[in-house]
């Protein structure tokens, strides 16, 4: 017996209606770095770097929470497209404990090495006393953010993309009030810099997952048992790690190729590093729109693999694409004749400017790049095919950008210039691998579940 109706599931799904909110909140959750960098620009440069570096480390651990999180999206979408609805619930309740668990492993590694691991990284030990406070108070409780993932995977995957929108956008307006309070002691609280964006951050995440919580319970079609959160089903454990250890394995070489990057612009200079930190901060709300439209587009594939509608996913992948690459190349073109005005909104260093206004101009070339790499690879994730974009992935990285970055960077004296020019080859590469891989279609052998046979006539 079917356990709940959910046939042609992804005809009700539409690419606009999933992908703006998860855009928004991409943005959203972007502007939790941005505030804390923005404010404390007011205090110093150098205070601003420190901080940078420091949410490196930070956001490199939120994207390996995301190995579940990505593995729970493509598992449940496309056990809702087969229409195994129960399965999908249990499914998600795994996944919730897998990332919690993973959480506080990581809040711990982190409050112990968080330091050693800056001193590898060549930060100067005046900015590592700050960097210190900051990351030590946001590690400590970084299994909040494990949580908040896992959760918002499984309620985007059954298509509640505009709940987990709205919270984030709570969580914004508080982390900034608070950050006002904090940092700056209005009102008459304490006046406590970084510590106060640190503590504004923690209590601001906190508030969210409780939110979370509630909306899970009140959204999901069969609501998640007690018993099957500490219950678990090698099965189920398998399908979400099939997908989300090899992402996870993606997210590591491309985080650690950046950190190994990260120590080539502290070795170029204080000047490089500040710029970089304040061209991240504006470019990253490129990637945005790249990421949404991908996560998206795997939301529905997932949804159209499940249901075994094969030639329908292979053409949204087409579209998707067409309308990524067009929008980025607009949006990236406008903000670049803006790009002085843009940095000088973090700080009035004329050099800084200056070496940031070049890279935001080269970011037109490399932003289409980036955006059209992501969302081939979450389609191909979603249809099951999770490997070869690892395999494609640390060869580009660790074989192109990380050389390619330290000699047009610092062998030939090119600076920071040098380094972004080896990040747009890498993007390119693998955006263009990832492309031939989909055109192959050996992911559609890749499905983790079949579709019922009603499903399946349905999609047909």
């Amino acid at each position: 017996m079917k356990d709940i109706d959910s046939t042609a599931s992804w005809q009700k799904l539409r690419l606009f209606a999933v992908t703006w909110p998860i855009f928004i909140d991409s943005v959203l959750r972007m502007m939790l770095g941005t505030a804390d960098v923005f404010m404390l620009s007011r205090i110093s440069d150098e205070v601003t770097g420190a901080v940078g570096l420091a949410n490196e480390i930070i956001v490199f651990c939120i994207l390996m929470f995301g190995f579940v999180g990505i593995g729970t999206s493509v598992a449940v979408a496309q056990h809702l497209g087969a229409g195994k609805v129960k399965e999908a619930s249990r499914i998600s309740a795994t996944a919730i404990t897998i990332n919690l668990i993973f959480g506080i492993l990581v809040s711990i590694a982190l409050v112990v090495f968080g330091e050693p691991l800056m001193h590898l990284m060549h930060l100067d030990p005046q900015q590592i006393a700050i960097a210190k406070k900051y990351l030590t108070i946001i590690s400590a409780f970084i299994w909040i953010e494990a949580l908040s993932y896992a959760i918002s995977s499984v309620l985007r995957s059954n298509g509640q993309t505009r709940d987990v929108m709205f919270v984030t956008l709570g969580v914004n307006v508080i982390h900034i009030v608070g950050n006002s309070l904090l940092i700056f002691g209005n009102l008459g609280f304490p006046e406590w810099g970084v510590t106060g964006a640190a503590v504004s951050t923690v209590v601001s995440r906190l508030l969210g997952l409780i939110v979370l919580v509630v909306i899970l319970y009140r959204r999901l079609q069969v609501p998640i048992l007690l018993k099957h959160y500490v219950s678990f089903k090698s099965k189920i454990v398998k399908q979400i790690l099939s997908i989300g250890l090899p992402s996870a394995g993606e997210h590591v070489s491309w985080q650690s190729q950046y950190l190994m990057i990260f120590s080539f612009i502290n070795i170029i200079g204080a000047t490089a590093l500040s710029a970089h930190v304040y061209v991240m901060n504006v470019t990253n709300y490129f990637m945005a729109l790249g990421m949404a439209i991908g996560m998206g587009t795997e939301i529905i594939i997932g949804h159209m693999v499940g249901a075994g509608a094969f030639q329908a996913a292979y053409h949204k992948l087409i579209r998707s694409l067409k309308i990524t690459f067009v929008l980025t190349f607009v949006i990236v073109g406008i903000t670049s004749i803006f790009r002085k005005e843009l940095l000088g909104l973090f700080t009035d260093n004329p050099d800084i400017i200056a070496m940031g206004s070049t890279i935001l101009l080269l970011s037109i070339i490399l932003e289409p790049g980036r955006t059209f790499n992501l969302v081939v690879i979450n389609s191909l994730r979603a249809a099951g095919d999770a490997r070869f974009p690892v395999m494609m992935g640390v060869v580009s990285m660790w074989g192109i950008a990380v050389p390619l970055a330290y000699y047009l960077g610092i062998h030939l004296e090119m600076g920071l210039l040098g380094v972004w020019i080896a990040f747009t080859v890498d993007e390119w590469v693998r955006g263009l691998l990832m492309y031939l891989r989909w055109r192959s279609r050996v992911w559609q052998s890749k499905s983790l579940v079949k579709p019922s046979g009603e499903v399946m006539a349905h999609s047909a």
